[in-house]
């Protein structure tokens, strides 16, 4: 008899999830609130970006996943808008140029070959950048997708082998006998599973507090700024030096977490972000934050203060306090797993996030020490 498997959460995580379970032979069933892509996979930018992480765990996941999407549209049969184009993180001054030069260094040492190019050589590659711009890091690997394409292609590619998606199905509760996890209750309607695996991004907290599990996931909320559709202008995804400060920032210099970030889609649109700040599930956008993002982005690229704004939008990153999700086993609850806390990573740790859960519920030897990514870390006897 095949092992069945319920999965929580329709964004870029869970289908993933569901993916890999689908080709490990096992009975999946993906269950979303909403439609596939519906919450944070819909409001964020596109970039497959390494540079931006620091070495550790996450980079080390993050350059796998990387490998593994160079090869992902053939393997889902669709178009997910892949393009390796590159990528920056601008520098605008002499403390951004020697944080990023030691950042640098140590990403070398872990295998990613980034480089520093001065401001001449940034302005090669982007004519239209500032004269402002003092250097940049360059690296050629990294790359982009549409992340709500690859959700729907993940679906797709699951239900091929079998899987069912359930959605408009909110799930009230987990059902639990003997310390073990036996299914799930949705829309009033028991459903059983051998295993269950949480992929609810911000609302993960929501759903384990239904049987007193404490996970310390909260929603750190990003705004966005889409510009009319232009004449292909970028061919790489910019950061700033201040997105990454803004990213690891734990003191109130910058309370909104401004930094830039930029991309262009394929329809010609600009995205531009962002903001990082803890206001619980405030959906709204701030006139005070837009400007803001607007105001840096005219000061690295001029040419967009003649560019006219089509809207705004905010979304909700699932952030853990050492920003690393959690991929793990619920050690109370036998038979339950998290894949969830990418906060800004998961686009880029989707693929490979799917892989090793698929291999953790089967019982399966992964390619990577997990223990950083345990729930485990959060308990009270390892604080």
């Amino acid at each position: 008899m095949k092992q069945k498997v319920i999965v929580i959460g329709g964004g870029i995580i869970g289908t993933s999830v569901a993916y890999y379970l689908s080709k490990k032979d096992v009975e999946v069933t993906l269950f979303e609130a909403k439609d596939i892509a519906a919450g944070t996979t819909s409001s964020c930018d596109r970039a497959i970006m390494l540079q931006s992480k620091k070495p550790g765990p996450t980079l080390e996941l993050a350059l796998q996943s990387a490998k593994m999407y160079t090869t992902l549209e053939l393997e889902l049969e669709a178009d997910l808008e892949y393009q390796k184009g590159g990528g920056m993180i601008l520098i605008e001054n002499e403390h951004e140029l020697n944080v990023m030069t030691e950042m640098v260094k140590q990403q070398n040492q872990a295998g990613l070959n980034v480089s520093i190019i001065n401001g001449g050589h940034a302005r090669e590659i982007n004519p239209l950048l500032s004269k402002n711009i003092i250097a940049s890091t360059w690296w050629s690997e990294d790359a982009e997708i549409n992340p709500m394409s690859t959700a729907f292609a993940f679906v797709k590619a699951a239900q091929r082998r079998n899987a069912k998606i359930k959605l408009n199905d909110e799930v009230q509760a987990l059902l639990i006998e003997k310390n073990r996890v036996v299914g799930i209750k949705a829309n009033k309607e028991n459903y059983y599973a051998d295993n269950i695996v949480v992929c609810t991004g911000v609302w993960t907290k929501k759903v384990l507090e239904t049987i007193e599990i404490d996970v310390p996931i909260i929603p750190r909320k990003g705004e966005i700024l889409v510009t009319e559709r232009l004449p292909r202008v970028l061919d790489c995804n910019i950061l700033s030096g201040s997105y990454i400060a803004a990213k690891l920032q734990k003191g109130n210099d910058n309370p909104y977490g401004i930094g830039l970030a930029i991309g262009q889609t394929k329809s010609g649109s600009l995205l531009i972000g962002g903001s990082r700040e803890f206001v619980g599930f405030d959906h709204s956008t701030n006139s005070k934050v837009i400007r803001e993002i607007a105001k840096r982005a005219i000061q690295v690229f001029p040419f967009l203060k003649h560019v006219h704004l089509i809207r705004t939008f905010s979304g909700f990153r699932p952030f853990t306090p050492d920003n690393l999700p959690i991929l793990s086993e619920v050690p109370e609850v036998a038979g339950l797993f998290i894949a969830a806390g990418h906060e800004g990573d998961g686009i880029a740790l989707a693929p490979i996030t799917g892989k090793l859960m698929a291999e953790m519920i089967c019982e399966q030897k992964t390619d990577f020490e997990m223990k950083p990514f345990s729930i485990e870390r959060f308990t009270k006897n390892n604080c």
